[in-house]
C-alpha cells in the first residue's frame, strides 16, 4: 500500500455553478499593473496631485480676473490658491484658508478642490457641514456688500441654488471617494474570506482523505506486521538452532519498531500532528546491528543537536541504503560514512561487488525509497545523488543543510 503521489493541495472549491465569475483577464491585469505602480511611488502620485490642484487653481484665477481688480482680491486669491497644500493634513484649515479668495476674489475651483478634499477626509463631520456652509456663502453673497443688495429676489434665489451646487458637487465627491475606499476594503475582506474558506475546504478533504488512510493501514498493514512479530516470538521460543532464534529475534524487533512507526504514523494521518515516533540519527548504531549485512561504519564531526527533520532524514538514508544493499546484495559490505561539515550534514551509503546473485527473490519496492529520499532532500534544501560505482557496487549521497 503506498500514498505516492496523493496532492489535495489544488482542490478546487466553487465550480461551475457557485455562483461565482472571474472578471476578465484584461482587466484584472490592468488594474493591477496601475495599482502596483502607484503603491510603488505613493508621495509621487500624492505630489503629481497636490501640485495639479494648484496649477487648475491658477489657472481658474487668472482666466478671469479683470484688469481693474484691486490687489487685495488679488493676493486672497493666491492665497487661497496656495492653501490646497495644506489639504491633505489641514483639510479644514485649507477650506478656512481658501474661502476669503473664493469670497473677494475669484479663487472658486480653489475652495471647491479643498471643500471636496475635507468631505473625503472627514466625512459628516461638523468640519465638513461648516466648510460647505462657508461655500455656500461664498457663492451666494455678493461683494462688495452694495453689489448684493441691488440683486432682485430672483437673481437671489438663482445664487442660492447655485450655491447649493457648488458646495454640495465637491461634497458629493468626496463621499463617493470614501464610499468607494470602503467599498474596496469589504471586497478585499471578502476574498479574504472566500481564501479562507477555500483553505478550511482544502483541510477537512486533507482530513478526510489522512482518516481513510490511517484505517486502511491500521486495519490491514498494522495486522499482518502484527501476525509476523507474534510468530517470529513463537519461533524464537521453540527448540531450534541458534541461527533460526537469532533471526526470529531479528524479525520480531524490526516488526516491533515497524509497528510503533505505523502507530505514529497512523496518528499524523489521523490528527495530522507531527509524529509521535520521530526517526533519528542517534539511533544508529540499533540500525546497524540489525542490518542483516555487514556493515562498516564512520560518524566525523556531526553534532549532538541536530534539528529533528535533519537528523530523521540522515537516518531513513541509511535506514534505505542499508535495505537496498541487503536485498540487492545481501553478501556485499555495506560503507556508511556520516559527517558534518559546516552546516550540513552529509551521508553516503555505498556497497562493494557482490560475490553472488541473492538467493531469495524479494518484493520489488517499485523505486520509491530512493524518490523518497530525494524528495526529502530537495523540502530541506539539500542534495541526493544515486549511481552505479566503477567497482559494480551502488552509492547513495545526500546532504543536508541544518545552519
Amino acid at each position: 500500500m503506498t500514498t505516492q503521489g496523493i496532492s489535495l493541495t489544488g482542490v478546487p472549491v466553487s465550480g461551475p455553478g457557485s455562483g461565482t465569475a472571474d472578471p476578465p483577464r484584461t482587466k484584472v491585469a490592468a488594474l493591477n499593473l496601475r495599482s502596483r505602480v502607484l503603491s510603488r511611488r505613493p508621495a509621487v502620485s500624492a505630489v503629481a496631485t497636490d501640485i495639479a490642484f494648484v496649477v487648475i487653481a491658477i489657472l481658474d484665477v487668472w482666466l478671469v480676473v479683470p484688469e481693474e481688480a484691486p490687489s487685495y482680491s488679488i493676493y486672497l486669491s493666491a492665497a487661497s490658491c496656495a492653501a490646497l497644500l495644506l489639504r491633505r493634513k489641514l483639510p479644514f484649515t485649507a477650506v478656512v484658508l481658501a474661502v476669503p479668495g473664493f469670497f473677494v476674489g475669484w479663487a472658486q475651483l480653489a475652495a471647491m478642490f479643498a471643500l471636496g478634499s475635507l468631505a473625503s477626509r472627514k466625512p459628516f463631520h461638523w468640519h465638513m457641514w461648516t466648510g460647505a456652509g462657508l461655500v455656500w456663502l461664498c457663492r451666494f453673497v455678493l461683494w462688495p456688500p452694495a453689489d448684493f443688495l441691488d440683486l432682485t429676489w430672483r437673481m437671489h434665489i438663482l445664487d442660492a441654488i447655485y450655491g447649493v451646487i457648488v458646495a454640495g458637487m465637491p461634497v458629493a465627491i468626496g463621499l463617493l471617494i470614501v464610499s468607494r475606499a470602503e467599498l474596496a476594503d469589504r471586497l478585499s475582506e471578502l476574498a479574504a474570506s472566500r481564501d479562507r474558506e477555500r483553505q478550511l475546504h482544502a483541510q477537512a478533504v486533507r482530513a478526510e482523505e489522512r482518516a481513510r488512510l490511517a484505517r486502511e493501514m491500521h486495519d490491514v498493514v498494522s495486522h499482518d506486521i502484527t501476525l509476523i512479530a507474534m510468530q517470529a516470538g513463537v519461533l524464537s521460543a521453540a527448540e531450534a538452532g541458534t541461527e533460526a532464534k537469532k533471526t526470529a529475534d531479528t524479525i520480531r524487533t524490526l516488526s516491533t519498531r515497524t509497528l510503533e512507526e505505523l502507530r505514529g504514523l497512523v496518528g499524523v494521518l489521523r490528527s495530522g500532528a507531527d509524529m509521535a515516533v520521530q526517526a533519528d540519527l542517534r539511533d544508529l548504531d540499533d540500525l546497524v546491528c540489525h542490518a542483516g549485512v555487514p556493515v562498516r561504519v564512520t560518524v566525523e564531526n556531526v553534532p549532538t543537536c541536530l534539528p529533528a527533520p535533519v537528523s530523521a532524514a540522515a537516518y531513513r538514508t541509511v535506514q534505505e541504503g542499508l535495505t537496498n544493499v541487503r536485498k540487492h546484495a545481501p553478501d556485499a559490505t555495506a560503507f556508511v560514512h556520516v559527517s558534518a561539515t559546516g552546516d550540513s550534514v552529509c551521508v553516503e551509503v555505498r556497497n562493494d561487488r557482490p560475490k553472488s546473485r541473492r538467493a531469495v527473490a524479494l518484493p520489488h519496492g517499485g523505486g520509491y525509497g530512493l524518490a523518497g529520499l530525494a524528495e526529502r532532500a530537495k523540502l530541506l534544501g539539500g542534495t541526493f545523488e544515486a549511481a552505479p560505482t566503477d567497482d559494480d557496487g551502488f552509492r547513495i549521497h545526500a546532504r543536508y543543510p541544518f545552519g
